[in-house]
Formats: C-alpha cells, sequence, structure tokens
C-alpha cells in the first residue's frame, strides 16, 4: 500500500513548523515539490531548507514537476480553478503513479494550512474516488498566514463574542460582510480593499509573512491604503511575486 501525506509546513518561517510535522517528514521516502518557475524560487528553496534541517538519518527522494498555470482575466474564475485543478490532478497521478513505489510514503508540502485557500486535499481526494490508484493518505494541518498575521500584529482575530469572516478580494471589492466586525481578506490582487475605503476600518496588512522580507503595514485604512498599494507594487516588482494577506476590523470593536 502507497501512502501519501498533505503536509502543512507553515506559512514562510521554517520555526512554524509544528512537531507533528517534523515526524511527519521524517516518515516521507519521496517528496513531491510543485516548480512554478523562476520568479518563485525561492518558494522551492524554502521547500528543500525545511526538507534538509527537519528529516534526519533518513533516505529520501525529492521530485519536482512543473506546475499548471491558471489562466488570468477569465470570466468564470471558478471554471478557471477547476480547469487548473484538473491539470495538477494529472499530474499528480503520473507522480503516484510513475515516482511511488508500493511501500513508500510520498508527501506534499503545503504553505500554511492545507485546508485554507489551497487545492491539494481536493485533488487528492478526487484520486483516491477514482479507484485508479489504492494508497491511503494523511492531512497534517499547519500554521497558516492568518494566524501568523494576528501574531505579527499582536491582534487577536476576532472580537469577543462576534464572528468572524474569512473571505477573498473578489468578496471583499462588493463590500465588507454584513454581521461581523473582523474579516481576514486573502488572495487580493486587485487592492479591493479600496473598494471598502468609506467605511470605518483599520486595517493590519502583511505580505511574506514569517520570511526575511516580511512587510508589515497598519493602521485606519484610508489612512494607509495608499502605502499598502504601493509597497505591494514595489515588492512584487521586486520578487516576480506577493503573498499577502490582511485583517480588517471596524474601529471600536473590542479587540480582546
Amino acid at each position: 500500500m502507497k501512502k501519501l501525506l498533505i503536509i502543512g509546513i507553515g506559512a514562510g518561517n521554517p520555526e512554524y513548523v509544528t512537531i507533528q510535522a517534523v515526524n511527519a517528514l521524517n516518515q516521507v521516502d519521496v517528496f513531491f515539490v510543485m516548480d512554478k518557475g523562476p520568479a518563485k524560487g525561492k518558494l522551492v528553496a524554502l521547500r528543500k531548507e525545511i526538507i534538509e534541517r527537519y528529516v534526519k538519518d533518513r533516505t529520501y527522494r525529492v521530485v519536482e514537476a512543473t506546475s499548471p498555470e491558471r489562466r488570468v482575466g477569465e470570466p468564470d474564475y471558478v471554471r478557471t480553478v477547476e480547469d487548473l485543478n484538473r491539470d495538477k490532478q494529472d499530474i499528480f497521478e503520473r507522480l503516484i503513479a510513475d515516482e511511488l513505489r508500493d511501500g513508500e510514503c510520498g508527501a506534499f508540502l503545503v504553505w500554511g494550512d492545507p485546508s485554507l485557500y489551497d487545492s491539494t486535499m481536493r485533488i487528492v481526494a478526487a484520486i483516491a474516488q477514482s479507484g485508479r490508484h489504492v494508497f491511503e493518505y494523511e492531512v497534517i494541518p499547519g500554521i497558516s498566514s492568518v494566524q501568523a498575521l494576528a501574531a505579527k500584529h499582536r491582534i487577536a482575530l476576532n472580537a469577543i463574542g462576534r464572528p468572524l469572516a474569512i473571505t477573498n478580494g473578489r468578496a471583499i471589492a462588493e463590500g465588507f460582510p454584513d454581521h461581523v466586525d473582523s474579516a481576514v481578506v486573502m488572495l487580493d490582487s486587485q487592492n479591493a480593499f479600496r473598494q471598502v475605503a468609506d467605511e470605518d476600518l483599520d486595517i493590519y496588512w502583511g505580505a511574506y509573512v514569517g520570511t526575511p522580507d516580511e512587510i508589515l503595514i497598519a493602521g485606519k485604512l484610508r489612512d494607509v491604503m495608499d502605502e499598502i498599494e504601493r509597497s505591494r507594487a514595489e515588492a512584487r516588482q521586486r520578487h516576480g511575486w506577493i503573498m499577502d494577506t490582511y485583517l480588517l476590523k471596524r474601529r471600536g470593536s473590542e479587540d480582546v
């Protein structure tokens, strides 16, 4: 029986890797690494650094595969993501069939936590349900960029007794969620926070959180949104990519 581990490795700092994840890393015979091109070479290098740091007295292989790209600019976002996941599934199936021997353990290392804005679990589940490959799999949680962002800004995500929304840039562009005082926004490539600047909100923004390239900005949204947009553009140009997350909170809401 083949085994697959989907291991959350945290938001960027190798020290975010949990003891459970370290124990899982030391079961692995084959690490599958998806390469997203030269601009994101640091992400591949960090995965390899984590493997080298925490895997002890064990022989393993690292197998790299080129990750397919999502079509940008298509009006049907959900459809493009579904198409992307099908392309990834084809690659995953080839890796499982060709690179993982019977009795071996393979692993995909997922940024942050596998349950939050990542499709690795969905893809592996679809492969398992197809019946084309026989394997068992397990998911190891990780420290997400959401948790790391709150820790860096030393602020609680939610107000006492109040719900927290976790959403994306497309949704926040349509307005701040009703019935919440706090909203975490991920996958915002268009500075959608500007669409809610008329609301009385504070923003806690972070890019490359936990890495040496980390940038943190906080303040009243109207006052700092230009600085955030400028910093995002400069960072994207410098690195060729950006990973950022932010928390919006109604001003005056209880933060404890």
